[in-house]
């Protein structure tokens, strides 16, 4: 060894049969047996919450999701550059973006991607790094995988790079499944647009838990405070930053949490989490303007909380919001993320 640093709730019978025919229906398919509030298989896409993403970009394109493009490939002069949506990020030399996994550890370091979930990120070796340029040369380091290769770390964290990135400013596996982040100088994760950390501790994310109102997120749109008096009870607005995007009868920009199915309709927003991403409650359909109303239905909450759903998914608005216009929820965690008109969420990695 170098002396570098040692690198939710069940649902009922009645409501699952009601959720078969508003929801099951409409992705085509029927509930597997079992399947009631259960996690995002392995594999599922990212918008669906799963652990690591999945990606064949990696390399040159045609063939790139074989072995060889997913081997492990030294990192050489590492560089920094300033991404506007996330700050400060460390590359390789190639100018690929470097990430950390939120299930590895940094004391002592250790890689918890393997298998199919190095394919998809392919680690970094330490072989030839050299730190960037005015940045501390002890926090880089390596750990040893099972395999006998040896990985960068920074600050104790694994470094990767991320399949789907295939050319230099890339960053599609910022927020993947909520565990993977652009990597910081510092070995952090990288800040989110408008100066908020990504930084934050397991038990907060999976919780949903916001960064204070402020801190997070895209920042707000620029709108004005008071919301137009002819509004609908859900219609699209057109931001500035994120496109065309759904809000409620007060403009408050309208939000789904990755962690949440949308089939089986699950969520995994309760409690605590409720008091900053309130639900979204039930909205006739006649009451919208601009909404794809295929699974337009209201979710029977374990919790006894109606709520509304596009596209099977749960609705939420974020605490942190003050005025129509905001969207400070906006990638809080690398799980939350506005929606578009078909509920598809905006800005979150494929």
């Amino acid at each position: 060894m170098k002396t570098w640093r040692n690198a939710s709730l069940a649902l009922s019978a009645a409501a699952v049969l009601a959720l078969t025919t508003a929801c099951g229906q409409e992705k085509g398919g029927q509930a597997p047996a079992g399947s009631v509030g259960a996690a995002a298989p392995a594999g599922a896409p990212a918008e669906n919450g799963a652990g690591y993403g999945s990606g064949t970009g990696y390399g040159s394109g045609a063939g790139s999701g074989s072995q060889e493009a997913a081997a492990a490939k030294p990192a050489g002069q590492l560089a920094v550059w300033d991404s506007k949506e996330l700050g400060k990020v460390v590359t390789d030399s190639e100018g690929l973006t470097l990430y950390r996994f939120d299930k590895d550890t940094p004391e002592p370091p250790k890689s918890n991607c393997e298998g199919d979930c190095a394919k998809a990120w392919p680690v970094v070796t330490a072989d030839g790094a050299k730190p960037p340029a005015g940045v501390d040369a002890s926090l880089m380091g390596e750990v040893t995988r099972a395999d006998g290769t040896k990985q960068l770390t920074i600050d104790g964290w694994p470094m990767y790079r991320y399949a789907k990135d295939t050319k230099p400013g890339d960053t599609n596996g910022q927020g993947v499944g909520g565990t993977w982040f652009a990597a910081a100088p510092d070995g952090k994760k990288a800040a989110l647009a408008g100066g908020g950390s990504a930084e934050g501790e397991g038990a907060a994310e999976d919780e949903g838990e916001a960064e204070p109102a402020g801190e997070a997120g895209a920042g707000d749109g620029g709108e004005d405070a008071s919301a137009p008096a002819d509004l609908a009870g859900l219609s699209v607005r057109k931001d500035p930053k994120l496109g065309e995007i759904v809000v409620d009868k007060n403009g408050m920009t309208v939000y789904r949490f990755e962690k949440d199915s949308a089939w089986p309709m699950k969520t995994a927003c309760t409690g605590e989490c409720l008091e900053k991403w309130p639900v979204v409650a039930p909205v006739d359909k006649n009451d919208t303007e601009g909404i794809n109303l295929k699974g337009y239905t209201v979710f029977n909450r374990p919790d006894g909380i109606k709520q509304q759903t596009i596209d099977c998914w749960p609705l939420y608005t974020f605490a942190g919001d003050k005025k129509p216009g905001d969207t400070n929820g906006q990638g809080v965690g690398g799980t939350w993320f506005a929606i578009s008109p078909a509920g598809k969420m905006v800005g979150a990695a494929k």
